[in-house]
């Protein structure tokens, strides 16, 4: 890479992939930790699922100050909401308000949001809310620059009723096959079960995703038989 060539002076992005998966009693979200400038890897462990309130989180992917920023302002004025009701925002609210910010802006942002959480109205809920800032409730939403690896996928993985088990080992796999397609996907994945108990984050080391295609170690390759001392005539 050219240092001169000012990648390093680019805008900060979280390239990205996000997946909100709702199941039977609640929302899984997950990210990986990749964020780039140009073609530098500027953190690879960053946090791309951010606290809104106790119940509703948010999956940012885009321009990484634009999406800071929105939280930010979301969540402010979600603590507001939050005073002036006397019991906790519902996922429909915060959402909206993510809308309403992303779409007023929408000249001037660079925004890719996936919002999950768990209300005691309508449970689980997840909503997307792409660039141009509209708005979408969906029962499954991937973002990002690696999502165009993964609907095909999502179309035949994803099913209604999944327990809590079966939603987190979905989007652990599909985080780590987007990365394995994916550059500017990479390094830890991250996730965040939001249901009636509470919040769950987990943490899965890039060591410990599973190995896709050519990322996989040859396996009695024709320069492994050569390069041993006695190699065994080929067997078809």
């Amino acid at each position: 890479m050219d240092l001169n060539s000012g990648d390093l002076n680019s805008p900060l992005s979280t390239g990205t992939t996000i997946i909100g998966v709702t199941y039977n009693g609640g929302v899984v979200l997950g990210a990986d930790s990749r964020t780039s400038t140009g073609m530098y890897v500027a953190n690879r462990a960053s946090d791309k699922i951010t606290q809104l309130t106790d119940n509703v989180y948010l999956c940012r992917s885009g321009s990484a100050a634009d999406t800071q920023t929105i939280s930010d302002y979301v969540r402010y004025f979600l603590h507001q909401h939050t005073i002036q009701l006397g019991q906790p925002t519902t996922v429909k609210v915060a959402a909206n308000l993510v809308r309403l910010l992303a779409y007023n802006n929408k000249n001037m942002l660079q925004a890719g949001l996936i919002v999950g959480g768990w209300d005691k109205y309508e449970g689980g809920k997840i909503y997307g809310v792409p660039l141009g800032g509209t708005i979408i409730e969906q029962p499954f939403a991937i973002g990002g620059s690696g999502s165009s690896y993964l609907y095909g996928f999502f179309d035949q993985a994803w099913k209604e009723g999944m327990t809590q088990e079966e939603a987190e080992q979905l989007v652990v796999k599909a985080v780590s096959l987007a990365i394995a397609r994916d550059g500017a996907s990479g390094g830890v994945v991250r996730t965040v079960t939001i249901n009636s108990e509470g919040v769950a984050r987990k943490f899965y080391p890039g060591d410990s995703l599973p190995l896709w295609h050519e990322e996989l170690e040859p396996h009695e390759s024709l320069l492994d038989i050569l390069s041993t001392s006695n190699p065994e005539p080929m067997v078809s």
